[in-house]
């Protein structure tokens, strides 16, 4: 008995470390198996956040779409500004002058047109003859073409003479004071950019005998330009009242050249009867018995 006691337990022992050793791995890989996915949780978790995430930022960019749009709109604005701009009238026709740049969009105020800035404009380099600033009986002042500032350009003052070379002068700025001689002279200046001519113009400066023969044989058309259009104008206003007047009018006006027509006519007839009775006046008895006469003698024959 007690050797078979001794042996159970050391059966039952046996059993027992083989149980562990066929249940132990399964458990520890059960083990594996859970702590293998709690990782996977965790990822699956992270990656939930991730997608939240992902989500919000969806949702955030379309946040952030409307600004860009909203932007676009402007920016397409600012180009059709810069598309509506106009230039004014350049105020010379040759040389160098400046002009207006006019915004006809977007102005401040509600203006439907605003000034952006003063550009410099340029035409035909030759201006021709030129008129001088001011002059006496004594000298004269002569002026290049220029714009403000006169530095920024160079100036070239030059004495022109029939069939010679142009003597150049040692003036160099922009206005030359010129005293009159006995013979008219000409002179002539160039203005430079970069040593590039842009306006060229020539002036006369005539003797004081010769100043003063154009003064006393100038006709003073001015004046009777003046007038003359003055009178027009009236002419013309005083035709385009009467004119309105007729057309508002026009059913009394019709009336009254009726009443005056028929007037006439009535004058006229009465006149032709005036006529007739005079003639039948003016005639002699004997003339009246005579035609008596010859009527009876017809009768009897």
């Amino acid at each position: 008995m007690r050797a078979g006691g001794a042996g159970w337990p050391a059966g039952l022992l046996l059993a027992v470390v083989a149980w562990l050793l066929l249940v132990g791995p399964r458990a520890s890989r059960a083990a594996n198996v859970t702590v293998r996915q709690e990782p996977g949780v965790g990822h699956e978790g992270e990656s939930d956040g991730e997608m939240d995430e992902d989500t919000d930022n969806d949702t955030e960019v379309p946040e952030n779409e409307p600004s860009t749009e909203a932007e676009a709109p402007e920016e397409v604005q600012n180009r059709t500004i810069v598309k509506e701009v106009e230039f004014g009238m350049c105020t010379v026709t040759c040389g160098v002058g400046i002009r207006e740049v006019i915004l006809t969009n977007g102005c401040p105020g509600g203006e439907s047109k605003c000034i952006v800035r003063v550009e410099e404009c340029r035409g035909p380099v030759d201006c021709g003859w030129g008129k001088p600033v001011s002059e006496s009986l004594e000298s004269v002042r002569l002026s290049c073409v220029h714009i403000s500032p006169e530095n920024r350009f160079r100036y070239m003052w030059k004495l022109l003479k029939a069939d010679q070379q142009p003597v150049i002068l040692a003036n160099d700025s922009a206005v030359l004071e010129v005293q009159r001689e006995l013979h008219p002279m000409a002179f002539e200046c160039d203005t430079l950019d970069n040593n590039e001519i842009i306006a060229s113009v020539k002036f006369t400066v005539y003797t004081t005998n010769e100043l003063q023969m154009r003064r006393t044989t100038r006709p003073d058309t001015d004046a009777v330009l003046v007038f003359v259009l003055t009178i027009g104008v009236i002419i013309c206003i005083f035709v385009i009242f009467v004119l309105i007047f007729i057309i508002i009018n026009w059913a009394a006006v019709k009336s009254f050249w009726g009443a005056k027509a028929s007037s006439t006519e009535i004058h006229s007839e009465m006149s032709s009867m005036r006529y007739k009775d005079s003639t039948s006046l003016d005639q002699s008895p004997t003339d009246v018995a005579a035609r008596e006469e010859d009527a009876l003698s017809e009768w009897n024959e």
